[in-house]
């Protein structure tokens, strides 16, 4: 009887006799099914064929072929190499599953994303509570994801606010700018001072309004005498009246900048329109050491690092009721963590590939990269990802750029080999605020450009 590789069609044996060097695709299981299928009808027919040729049939006929057949059908099930495992794709992606290097340098390149070469050293527990002004501030310019509602509200992209060193009962203060960069331009300084009511005996004071200035030091030794303080901010403000008041001192904070040591902080003085010092009973400014933490005297700085976004050219402009590239809904805002991954199957990925442009969630959580301690807010933010498919032909929804949609021709065409399709990108990105803590525990809100894809479209 013909052996059993003689009865296989003959592409099958060339396959076979390459099986130690050639591998079976997982695309090819379909073709060994019709192999199998093939091989064992003609094995079959064969034996009918011999049993009808003789008339008496051979009592060990059938038991002897029982074990052939078993024998060569039982290889065939896993001929070829085996189908490789993709179990390890199901296994959730946990940053302790890496490196400590590459979650070092993972961390190292996020902090030059946020213009810093190290997180802030300062213990959680040791922040003090933000400033009142700087979260309003910030409620101003973010939405709660931190996401900037309006880039105009802001001239600069950063903000920093600085408490009173002093805490002196005096209406003197001194603010450590040493934090401030030389490189980051002083847009506007203003010193909030929190003003209290006149104490109750000298309510009825013939006078309405005073005279409030303010003088940066020159010498802390002989600060009554007029060339050794320089008057940067002078306002009238009402006798009766209490809360915030603001002066703007930019031309000091611009010299102490430049030169850290030449900052000997500020003095205040009270005096009536006619230029006589007033009772400092009657106008009171609140100070770090006798009165709330709320009400501390403040120095805000205004500046500009001059960081800024390289422009996305070639984007097409779309005004707000243009189409746009669909995005997928968030389910109650639960979005999967940076560091972890949601296991999927092969499949899912590769529908998941086919499906058309579109924008995706990735959120951003700061508090599973370790920075919870120091940041305010926001807790994370959805920075989101575009993925899919760019078709031919491209629609309209699908934002495309001329430059796109010549390449998506070409490669339809396939007038030029190697040209792929056109990408799903990010065609418009916005930036995203952030509220934190600095090594010396001042309050710093600053605007990031480029941090979250708006939508998506093929280029």
């Amino acid at each position: 009887m013909e052996s059993f590789s003689q009865l296989l069609p003959s592409f099958y044996q060339e396959k076979t006799s390459e099986s130690s060097t050639t591998k079976l695709l997982p695309g090819e299981n379909y073709k060994k099914v019709q192999i199998q299928a093939y091989a064992k009808r003609k094995l079959q027919n064969k034996i009918l064929q011999e049993d009808s040729a003789s008339s008496t049939p051979s009592p060990t006929r059938s038991t002897e072929m029982l074990p052939v057949i078993v024998f060569f059908l039982m290889p065939m099930v896993g001929l070829g190499n085996p189908r490789p495992s993709f179990n390890h794709l199901r296994k959730p992606f946990t940053v302790e599953g890496e490196s400590e290097e590459v979650r070092s340098a993972a961390i190292k390149r996020l902090l030059e994303v946020f213009g810093m070469e190290d997180p802030p050293a300062t213990p959680p527990r040791s922040h003090k509570q933000p400033p009142q002004y700087m979260l309003d501030l910030y409620n101003t310019v973010a939405d709660v994801d931190g996401v900037t509602k309006d880039p105009t509200v802001l001239e600069g992209n950063t903000v920093r606010s600085f408490f009173d060193k002093l805490r002196s009962d005096q209406i003197e203060y001194l603010f450590n700018l040493t934090t401030v960069a030389r490189s980051e331009k002083l847009l506007t300084a203003e010193l909030h001072l929190f003003k209290l009511r006149p104490q109750a005996s000298l309510t009825f004071n013939r006078h309405h309004f005073c005279q409030v200035n303010v003088y940066q030091v020159l010498d802390t030794s002989k600060m009554n005498i007029s060339h050794n303080k320089k008057l940067v901010s002078s306002r009238l403000i009402p006798i009766h009246s209490n809360g915030w008041e603001v002066f703007t001192i930019s031309q000091a904070i611009r010299t102490w900048t430049m030169s850290h040591h030449s900052n000997l902080g500020l003095l205040v003085t009270v005096r009536t329109l006619s230029g006589n010092q007033m009772d400092l009973r009657t106008v009171r400014f609140a100070s770090g050491q006798n009165h709330h933490h709320t009400k501390q005297p403040m120095l805000v700085l205004f500046t500009d690092d001059g960081r800024r976004a390289a422009p996305m050219e070639g984007i097409v402009k779309v005004s707000g009721d243009s189409p746009a590239v669909p995005s997928l809904p968030l389910p109650s805002l639960t979005l999967p963590v940076v560091g972890h991954r949601i296991p999927r199957s092969l499949d899912y990925e590769e529908d998941r590939e086919r499906l058309p442009c579109q924008r995706l969630p990735l959120y951003v959580d700061f508090e599973e990269i370790g920075w919870s301690g120091w940041i305010v807010s926001p807790r994370g933010y959805n920075a989101y990802h575009c993925k899919g498919s760019c078709p031919f032909p491209l629609g309209q929804n699908m934002r495309p750029t001329n430059h796109a949609t010549v390449q998506s021709i070409i490669n339809a065409l396939k007038l030029t080999k190697g040209i792929e399709t056109p990408c799903c990108v990010p065609d418009k990105l916005f930036s995203i605020n952030l509220l934190y803590f600095d090594d010396d525990e001042n309050v710093v809100l600053k605007q990031y450009d480029d941090m979250v894809a708006g939508s998506c479209g093929c280029h």
